[in-house]
């Protein structure tokens, strides 16, 4: 039996975590993780309502975050290594290159 309070308590302190994890770090990689514990969070929110509701839409859902998530970290990490073979740093505060 599932504890739908305590589920989402912790997918509120995981939530929160990120949260912190993306606005106070300034290593790229670092916020990529802290983007993922969000995402983590989101899909522990909607399989607690799944198994809560006894419905598969949150189930489906939560495979769609995980394949975005992937997508996210592909792309990310490609970006980050252009910043860190161009800029020889990878410090989220020093990159300008979308700058006018």
């Amino acid at each position: 039996m599932i504890r739908l309070p305590l589920v989402l308590l912790f997918s509120a302190f995981l939530f929160s975590t990120g949260i912190y994890g993306v606005l106070a770090r300034r290593n790229a990689v670092m916020v990529l993780m802290a983007i993922e514990l969000l995402l983590n969070a989101v899909n522990v929110n909607l399989i607690a309502f799944a198994a809560e509701l006894q419905d598969i839409t949150g189930v489906v859902f939560a495979l769609f975050v995980i394949a975005v998530a992937a997508a996210e970290v592909g792309i990310g990490l490609a970006i980050v290594i252009l910043l860190f073979r161009n800029r020889a740093s990878i410090n989220v505060d020093e990159v300008d290159l979308l700058k006018w």
